[in-house]
């Protein structure tokens, strides 16, 4: 519910502004679908060139119509926009470590296999799943063709998503993946572990042996398809990411970076050591090192397996999420240094324990899920106004406490 009062207009003026939206909506909806029905037509002629024929691209363009809303996403990864401790809180918690080694358990045989067929160990196969799809239970809801052919017509990078486009009709065509279970995030990335369609082409692989590279309902598939990923990324099964480090005081960071890679025995040299105090392997080993919130935050030494990752989902943010979830899983403990903020991150736990306090307070933003969405920020930013906060939306500790406090009062 919006708690902000807002101004009330005469009942007489409402039919005619009403009218005048419905215009001024309709309009540019209108231009916008003639436009991507001749975008459409355009692209009917390329796809023979791309291996799809007539009849497929026909039969699954006839009912598209395009989804506005993915054109403004292009800009907003949550990767690039959300602080490092937000990001890290929620990806990493004590629920995705917990069902992660649950897994670890149950495909415990065909991560075994997988582990013998590309090198890459169980965990960190494992903390991509958990990591991309929260092993298998979010894959996305929106219809790869629907995002794919509006990004082919709208906004920048067209010619690389008319690529994803074709591909995704030639998966189906290839009978790989039925076009109904190919829903997805507004990228087009599809699947247990979010491959692209020409990820999927390239990369898939069929473990179970049924015939087909699924990876939607298989989960041998998905799991072997990401060891390869990763593999032919350059993994190496003899190193390790990387690790956390600790920094000598005054310590010149200006050779930071994960691409300014030194031997180890240089770094200890500098004074650098691992987190317990403990000396750096004095070799060769090529490292860089990482700050990804600056020389106040915790530090990375990292390897070119930090490289595989990354070339997984192009953020250092995200690699250094599934490379420390793939740490907890063994049994690691959280990172040694604190992030420089005072308003640290929630899990999605703590998450949703916000948006039932939202919800008592009157706030209607739908089932708390953990999710925070655009109801959520503006009912925190609301409620930050009368805590006497910094309305910025953001879901912090902060709020959490302050909310806490008040219902315990």
């Amino acid at each position: 519910m919006n708690t902000r009062p807002s101004p009330r207009l005469p009942a007489r003026l409402l039919p005619a502004l009403a009218g005048a939206a419905l215009f001024h909506l309709a309009a540019p909806a209108a231009a916008s679908e003639a436009e991507f029905a001749a975008c459409l037509s355009g692209l009917r002629g390329e796809a023979a060139g791309k291996g799809v024929s007539a009849a497929t691209f026909d039969t699954h363009t006839a009912s598209l119509t395009p989804d506005m809303a993915v054109v403004g996403f292009l800009d907003a990864q949550p990767e690039f926009v959300t602080p490092i401790w937000d990001y890290m809180a929620a990806l990493v918690d004590d629920e995705r470590i917990a069902d992660g080694r649950a897994m670890l358990e149950r495909w415990a045989e065909v991560l075994a296999k997988v582990e013998a067929e590309y090198g890459v160990d169980p965990a960190t196969v494992v903390a991509v799943w958990g990591v991309e799809s929260n092993f298998g239970r979010n894959f996305g809801s929106r219809p790869l063709l629907t995002s794919l052919s509006t990004l082919s017509c709208f906004g920048r990078r067209q010619a690389y998503f008319r690529g994803e486009f074709f591909t995704t009709l030639k998966i189906i065509e290839d009978g790989h993946i039925a076009p109904e279970r190919l829903t997805g995030s507004w990228a087009g990335a599809f699947g247990q572990t979010q491959f692209m369609p020409s990820t999927f082409m390239r990369l898939a692989v069929d473990f179970d042996g049924d015939g087909r590279r699924d990876l939607v309902d298989s989960v041998p598939d998905a799991l072997a398809s990401t060891a390869n990923f990763l593999a032919r990324a350059g993994w190496r099964a003899e190193l390790p990411w990387g690790f956390e480090v600790a920094l000598p005081a005054a310590f010149d960071s200006s050779g930071a970076g994960r691409r300014n890679r030194r031997p180890l025995a240089e770094w200890a040299a500098r004074g650098v050591k691992r987190t317990d105090g403990s000396p750096l392997p004095a070799n060769d080993t090529a490292t860089g090192l990482l700050l990804p919130a600056g020389a106040g935050g915790p530090a990375f030494l990292v390897t070119r397996n930090f490289d595989a990752i990354y070339s997984y989902n192009a953020a250092e943010s995200y690699a250094l999420a599934i490379a420390h979830l793939a740490d907890r899983l063994r049994g690691s403990g959280p990172f040694a240094a604190a992030w420089p903020t005072d308003d640290p991150g929630l899990s999605r736990a703590e998450r949703r324990e916000l948006q039932h306090l939202l919800i008592a307070r009157g706030h209607d933003i739908g089932e708390p899920d953990g999710m925070i969405g655009a109801r959520t920020r503006e009912a925190l930013k609301a409620v930050q106004v009368e805590l006497g906060l910094e309305p910025d939306g953001r879901a912090g500790q902060k709020t959490l406490t302050a909310l806490r406090t008040q219902r315990q009062d």
